[in-house]
Protein backbone atom coordinates (compact mmCIF):
# COMPACT_ATOMS: atom_id res chain seq x y z
CA UNK A 1 0.00 0.00 0.00
CA UNK A 2 1.30 3.53 -1.09
CA UNK A 3 1.64 5.42 2.08
CA UNK A 4 1.80 9.34 2.72
CA UNK A 5 3.50 11.07 4.90
CA UNK A 6 4.55 14.84 5.77
CA UNK A 7 7.82 16.13 5.23
CA UNK A 8 8.77 19.70 7.21
CA UNK A 9 12.34 21.21 6.16
CA UNK A 10 13.44 23.93 8.57
CA UNK A 11 16.46 26.66 8.73
CA UNK A 12 18.78 25.23 11.56
CA UNK A 13 15.68 23.67 13.73
CA UNK A 14 14.70 19.97 13.00
CA UNK A 15 16.09 18.68 15.58
CA UNK A 16 14.65 20.86 18.49
CA UNK A 17 11.16 20.99 16.19
CA UNK A 18 11.31 17.14 16.28
CA UNK A 19 12.04 16.71 20.17
CA UNK A 20 8.85 18.69 20.69
CA UNK A 21 6.98 16.84 18.46
CA UNK A 22 8.33 13.59 19.99
CA UNK A 23 7.06 14.73 22.94
CA UNK A 24 3.23 15.75 21.68
CA UNK A 25 3.36 12.70 19.87
CA UNK A 26 5.17 10.08 21.56
CA UNK A 27 6.76 7.44 18.98
CA UNK A 28 10.17 6.63 18.33
CA UNK A 29 13.04 8.16 16.07
CA UNK A 30 12.71 5.41 13.08
CA UNK A 31 15.94 7.13 11.48
CA UNK A 32 18.15 10.18 12.40
CA UNK A 33 20.90 11.43 10.42
CA UNK A 34 23.09 14.38 10.16
CA UNK A 35 24.85 15.92 7.05
CA UNK A 36 28.24 14.52 8.21
CA UNK A 37 26.54 11.33 7.84
CA UNK A 38 27.00 11.86 4.56
CA UNK A 39 30.05 10.10 2.76
CA UNK A 40 32.97 12.09 2.36
CA UNK A 41 32.47 12.96 -1.22
CA UNK A 42 29.19 14.05 -0.89
CA UNK A 43 29.64 16.62 2.18
CA UNK A 44 32.73 18.08 1.54
CA UNK A 45 31.89 21.58 0.76
CA UNK A 46 29.85 21.74 3.52
CA UNK A 47 30.78 24.37 6.50
CA UNK A 48 30.92 22.83 10.42
CA UNK A 49 27.82 24.07 11.17
CA UNK A 50 25.80 22.65 8.16
CA UNK A 51 27.74 19.20 8.56
CA UNK A 52 25.63 19.22 12.09
CA UNK A 53 22.21 19.94 10.79
CA UNK A 54 19.63 17.14 10.39
CA UNK A 55 19.96 15.51 6.69
CA UNK A 56 16.84 13.20 7.70
CA UNK A 57 14.48 12.36 10.89
CA UNK A 58 11.69 10.11 10.75
CA UNK A 59 9.77 9.92 13.80
CA UNK A 60 7.14 7.09 13.85
CA UNK A 61 3.98 8.01 15.59
CA UNK A 62 1.32 5.85 15.05
CA UNK A 63 0.40 2.75 12.90
CA UNK A 64 2.77 3.37 9.39
CA UNK A 65 2.49 7.18 10.21
CA UNK A 66 5.27 9.03 10.44
CA UNK A 67 6.36 12.09 10.61
CA UNK A 68 9.94 13.11 8.14
CA UNK A 69 12.10 16.21 8.91
CA UNK A 70 15.19 17.73 7.89
CA UNK A 71 17.17 21.27 7.65
CA UNK A 72 18.36 22.51 4.48
CA UNK A 73 22.28 23.90 4.09
CA UNK A 74 24.42 26.48 2.69
CA UNK A 75 24.22 24.67 -0.84
CA UNK A 76 20.07 24.37 -1.05
CA UNK A 77 19.47 27.97 0.62
CA UNK A 78 16.87 29.27 3.23
CA UNK A 79 13.24 27.99 2.61
CA UNK A 80 9.86 29.84 3.24
CA UNK A 81 6.59 29.16 4.48
CA UNK A 82 5.20 26.85 1.59
CA UNK A 83 8.02 25.37 0.49
CA UNK A 84 9.02 24.20 3.95
CA UNK A 85 6.15 20.91 4.13
CA UNK A 86 6.53 18.62 1.15
CA UNK A 87 4.43 15.47 0.73
CA UNK A 88 6.70 12.28 0.89
CA UNK A 89 5.04 8.99 -1.11
CA UNK A 90 6.40 5.38 0.21
CA UNK A 91 5.33 2.91 -2.81
CA UNK A 92 6.00 -0.61 -2.90
CA UNK A 93 7.55 -1.07 -5.93
CA UNK A 94 10.01 0.94 -8.64
CA UNK A 95 7.67 0.76 -11.08
CA UNK A 96 5.10 2.16 -8.79
CA UNK A 97 7.55 4.76 -8.24
CA UNK A 98 8.35 5.91 -11.42
CA UNK A 99 4.53 5.77 -12.57
CA UNK A 100 3.92 8.02 -9.88
CA UNK A 101 6.89 10.08 -10.22
CA UNK A 102 6.52 10.86 -14.29
CA UNK A 103 3.01 11.40 -13.56
CA UNK A 104 3.05 14.21 -10.61
CA UNK A 105 6.56 15.82 -13.16
CA UNK A 106 4.25 16.51 -15.66
CA UNK A 107 4.28 20.18 -16.21
CA UNK A 108 5.94 20.36 -13.05
CA UNK A 109 9.29 20.95 -12.28
CA UNK A 110 12.21 18.07 -10.96
CA UNK A 111 14.44 19.27 -8.82
CA UNK A 112 16.19 15.59 -8.16
CA UNK A 113 15.74 12.75 -10.92
CA UNK A 114 14.59 9.25 -9.36
CA UNK A 115 17.64 7.38 -8.95
CA UNK A 116 19.05 5.11 -6.37
CA UNK A 117 20.69 6.67 -3.53
CA UNK A 118 23.87 5.73 -1.21
CA UNK A 119 21.22 5.46 1.17
CA UNK A 120 19.17 2.25 0.00
CA UNK A 121 16.55 3.91 -1.99
CA UNK A 122 15.09 4.65 -4.88
CA UNK A 123 14.49 8.45 -4.65
CA UNK A 124 13.28 11.15 -6.28
CA UNK A 125 12.03 14.83 -5.59
CA UNK A 126 9.79 17.06 -7.59
CA UNK A 127 7.52 20.34 -7.82
CA UNK A 128 4.03 19.55 -9.33
CA UNK A 129 2.55 21.47 -11.42
CA UNK A 130 0.01 23.61 -8.74
CA UNK A 131 3.47 24.17 -6.87
CA UNK A 132 3.06 21.34 -4.28
CA UNK A 133 6.48 19.37 -3.37
CA UNK A 134 6.50 15.85 -4.16
CA UNK A 135 9.42 12.97 -2.56
CA UNK A 136 8.75 10.10 -3.76
CA UNK A 137 10.77 6.76 -2.51
CA UNK A 138 11.09 3.35 -2.92
CA UNK A 139 12.58 1.22 -0.17
CA UNK A 140 14.74 -1.95 -1.26
CA UNK A 141 14.13 -4.67 -0.09
CA UNK A 142 16.96 -5.56 2.91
Amino acid sequence: MTQINPYLTFNGHCEAAFELYKSVFGGEYSDFNRFSDLPPTEGQEMSAEDLDKIMHVELSVSNGTKLYGSDTNAQHGAVTFGQNVSLSINTESRAEADRIFSSLAKGGTVTMPITDTFWGAYFGMLQDQFGILWLINYDEPK
